[in-house]
């Protein structure tokens, strides 16, 4: 069987999408080809963003390639299934240019993993994957009412089998990319004490997390937290750096601080960022952290106070004073640390711009605090609606754009409304 993976052509504009916008690799893909491939089947990637293709590109190598399946993702790479755009206007103008060539449509991402018949129909697909995609593209080509995870239309009726699948990390293959993917990696994802001179690259350590803030979108996917071979990492890092690249970046929801790891990557001749909580590090594993040539580190606070941390379900074991000496002590060690934060309402705009200020003067970034996006799929969202519906991510963004006036300084001055965003049935 013949499968085409198809990352689309990215375009925010009127988006709330708060990710980055610059291509990256697309990780879920790469190891979904190396599954397709290990049972016989021929899998082509076609990637919109990082290749620079236009959806006539698009539709033109399908064409010529004739899949017995298109698979369509609906975030930007696994590093944005946290904070996807809420809107499906891209993977709909994708799907609709594919054109009869496609074969069978198969939608993968947060968007059918959360809601997967809304996805299903919005996007008229053939059939959606809930959760982690990489074990269950391959078992497509039997019957499909013996796959879990999945949703498909059996005649009137829209079928869900079970709930999302977690791919066992134990297993997934060290993945080798292309030298034109790399060569066309300029991107240091969030790299910012020096200017980039070879390409850069994202890889994984880890997939899940093992705590629960109610800001997080990972109750439908990801959330069990698995860690892959140090061994199988490692190797998947040095191929990269023999094909020249010299930053690499964990797109880990939660970069845990395994020592194995820390002083595996001592040893690799590359720069690193991550993405962490420093209630977790203590001067010990920063200094390895640091050692492992980390230059990056973002992370996440949120509140600048016990009970603003306490709504968020948090679970953090310093309090706010012993949170900034630990950023600031893995300043002194890194080049570049941001603490994030989210607009609560315990905490005060007043208290908030004096702990902001402590933590830039002695080097650390604390950002303005963002707007809180209840994403379906996140115990934020269940708090205030129940298990999300067909409308989920409808409501979520309308309530987004009701209640907040700003937003984050990379995001649009007025989103546009889902209904706006998203085509209507008539237009795909």
């Amino acid at each position: 069987m013949r499968f085409a993976l198809i990352n689309p052509p990215w375009d925010f504009r009127d988006s709330i999408y708060f990710g980055c916008q610059e291509p990256h690799l697309p990780l879920e893909f790469g190891y979904a080809k190396a599954a397709l491939e290990a049972e016989g089947h021929e899998a082509l990637t076609i990637d919109g963003q990082l290749g620079g293709k236009t959806l006539e590109d698009i539709r033109c190598a399908v064409a010529g390639m004739k899949p017995d399946f298109t698979v369509v993702t609906t975030a930007p790479s696994y590093l944005f299934w946290r904070c996807a755009p809420p809107e499906l206007r891209i993977p709909q103008l994708t799907i609709g240019a594919l054109g009869r060539d496609a074969g069978t449509v198969v939608v993968v991402g947060p968007h059918g993993s959360t809601t997967p018949a809304a996805a299903l129909n919005k996007l008229a697909a053939d059939v959606v994957i809930l959760g982690e995609p990489e074990e269950i593209l391959p078992r497509l080509t039997s019957s499909w009412s013996e796959i879990p995870s999945i949703c498909y239309r059996s005649g009137d009726e829209v079928v869900i089998r079970g709930g999302p699948h977690y791919s066992d990390m134990q297993k997934l293959p060290g993945l080798r990319w292309p030298d034109e993917y790399v060569n066309r990696h300029s991107h240091h994802h969030h790299r910012f004490e020096a200017t980039p001179e070879r390409p850069g690259a994202e890889v994984e350590a880890s997939r899940g997390c093992p705590y629960s803030c109610t800001f997080c979108a990972k109750e439908n996917f990801r959330n069990k937290y698995r860690r892959r071979p140090t061994g199988v990492v490692v190797d998947e890092m040095a191929a990269l750096i023999e094909q020249g690249v010299e930053y690499i970046y964990f797109i880990d929801e939660i970069f845990l601080p395994q020592k194995d790891l820390l002083r595996a990557l001592a040893n690799l001749d590359v720069k690193i960022g991550i993405q962490t909580r420093i209630d977790l590090w203590n001067e010990e594993t920063l200094d390895m952290l640091a050692a492992a040539h980390c230059v990056s580190v973002e992370a996440g606070v949120e509140s600048i106070t016990e009970s603003g941390r306490e709504y968020l379900d948090k679970k953090c074991r310093m309090d706010t004073s012993e949170l900034a000496d630990r950023l600031m002590y893995a300043k002194r060690k890194i080049p570049f640390v941001q603490a994030n934060l989210i607009r609560v309402d315990e905490d005060d705009d007043q208290e908030v711009e004096r702990w902001r200020e402590q933590l830039i003067t002695s080097g650390v970034w604390a950002n303005k605090p963002v707007p809180l996006f209840p994403y379906p799929g996140s115990p934020e969202y269940t708090r205030r609606w129940g298990q999300p519906d067909d409308l989920a991510w409808e409501r979520a963004h309308a309530h987004y754009l009701g209640d907040f006036e700003s937003f984050s300084d990379i995001q649009s001055a007025q989103p546009a409304p889902l209904t706006q965003l998203e085509l209507p049935r008539n237009a795909r």
